[in-house]
C-alpha cells in the first residue's frame, strides 16, 4: 500500500457538487480520496471493496504478528525448561528480589552490547 496521490486529495465542496464522477474514480482507481475543509484534510473516502481488502490485510497481518509472538513465548519456555532440567535456575524470595533484577538488568543489558 503506498501513500495517497496527491492527485486524490480534494475539497469537500467539489466532492459535493461532482459526487457521480468521484464515485466512479474511487470504483474505478480503487485509490481512496482524501477530502478537506478549509484547506486540511477533514476525511478519506474509499471504494467499500478496497476498504474491505485493506480490514482483510490488516487482520491477516495481526494474525500473523501473534503466531510469531506464540512461537516466540513456546521458545522462550521450551529454553526455560531446559534451563531448569539442567539445574540452571535460582530460587528467589521477597528478601532477594532487588538481587535477581540487578542480574536480570545486567545480563539484558549484556545482550544489548
Amino acid at each position: 500500500m503506498s501513500s495517497i496521490d496527491l492527485r486524490n486529495i480534494h475539497s469537500l465542496t467539489d466532492f459535493k457538487r461532482n459526487a457521480n464522477a468521484y464515485v466512479e474514480q474511487l470504483q474505478a482507481t480503487q485509490l481512496p480520496l482524501v477530502l478537506t475543509v478549509n484547506g486540511k484534510a477533514a476525511v478519506v473516502v474509499q471504494e467499500a471493496g478496497a476498504f474491505q481488502s485493506l480490514i482483510d490485510r490488516i487482520a491477516a497481518m495481526e494474525a500473523e504478528i501473534q503466531s510469531f509472538k506464540i512461537a516466540e513465548l513456546r521458545q522462550d519456555l521450551r529454553v526455560g525448561v531446559e534451563q531448569l532440567d539442567r539445574g540452571q535456575s535460582t530460587i528467589s524470595t521477597q528478601d532477594n528480589l532487588h538481587e535477581l533484577f540487578d542480574e536480570i538488568r545486567t545480563q539484558g543489558r549484556a545482550n544489548l552490547g
